[in-house]
């Protein structure tokens, strides 16, 4: 009888939105048993008043760790202490960093040297360092089925360009109203004004017109990159895992080869490509071909590559 590992979730509530926790920990049930769950902050913060409310809900021990200076992250620290208190308790088999903080990327490295299992969450920003540093990566805008930049809870970038583009607004406002007058004016002048007067007001009213789209978008903060393993790179190393691990007729379980790929890229995960399960997946991509074999009660599924579609594929 196989035993469920045991994990320890530990959350860095500054680097992750309160709209998560639900799917850390369904995610996490698939994975083991979640024997800690703690979450790390400074719950004097007004910013992470949210958090509180869910909690109590979901059983999650709240750790409040004050900022001793500013400019310093003192909550990290405090996750990190407790993770290698938790290590040496030996009560656990693997443990869930939940964070977009690339500052944990060495804890990760050190709970793997141990032999745990770590399985990192986070957002799509999240740094590849960290990331690979996890033997699995979770990225929870796509698996709560909503972008980091949700409309229900803005963060404080989104909040900011909200009101820069209020200010923006009217500031134009007052400009079209400047406009307006000045093109008021010209109007009476018309008769009066020479050709040349004529020019040099439109000149006049272009210049109001042309000034302020470039404050507008001046700040716009720009998207963090995504770090997301690109399906070019997934694809060639399914080719690569074929040609390695197939046997004589050219077959490899679907299941050994999600592993292997998993081994390869610890964010892992058909949801990142839109998918449900690795078999329609699979079955999306050009150049394999699909076939169940019945193992006594059971169907196995492999996967092939055509060898008169690899050329073509693999460019």
């Amino acid at each position: 009888m196989t035993t469920d590992k045991r994990f320890a979730v530990l959350i860095d509530a500054d680097n992750v939105s309160d709209r998560y926790i639900k799917t850390i920990l369904d995610e996490m049930a698939g994975e083991g048993v979640v024997t800690y769950k703690r979450i790390y902050g400074d719950w004097t913060k007004p910013s992470l008043a949210p958090w509180k409310k869910v909690l109590l809900e979901y059983s999650v021990t709240p750790i409040q760790q004050y900022g001793y200076t500013t400019g310093k992250n003192a909550t990290d620290s405090a996750m990190i202490i407790d993770a290698m208190d938790i290590l040496y308790s030996g009560n656990v088999e693997g443990f869930c960093l939940v964070t977009s903080d690339s500052d944990f990327t060495r804890l990760a490295t050190r709970l793997r040297e141990s032999g745990m299992l770590v399985v990192g969450m986070g957002e799509k920003k999240t740094p590849k360092a960290f990331t690979t540093a996890c033997n699995k990566f979770k990225y929870l805008d796509i698996l709560s089925g909503s972008k980091a930049s949700g409309k229900s809870e803005k963060s404080k970038a989104e909040k900011a360009k909200a009101e820069k583009e209020k200010a923006a607004k009217a500031e134009k406002e007052k400009e079209k109203a400047a406009a307006a007058k000045l093109a008021e004016k010209e109007k009476a002048e018309k008769e009066k004004a020479a050709k040349t007067s004529k020019i040099k007001s439109v000149k006049v009213l272009s210049k109001v017109k042309e000034e302020p789209p470039v404050e507008i978008h001046e700040e716009i903060p720009e998207e963090p990159e995504e770090t997301i393993t690109p399906l070019a790179e997934i694809k060639s190393s399914l080719i690569d895992i074929l040609r390695e691990d197939s046997d004589e007729d050219g077959w490899v379980s679907t299941s050994d080869l999600g592993n292997k790929l998993l081994k390869r890229y610890s964010d892992f995960d058909v949801r990142n490509y839109g998918y449900s399960k690795l078999t329609p997946f699979l079955k999306s991509l050009k150049g394999f071909e699909m076939k169940s074999v019945r193992n006594e009660n059971s169907s196995v599924k492999q996967v092939y590559l055509r060898e008169e579609q690899e050329s073509d594929y693999r460019g």
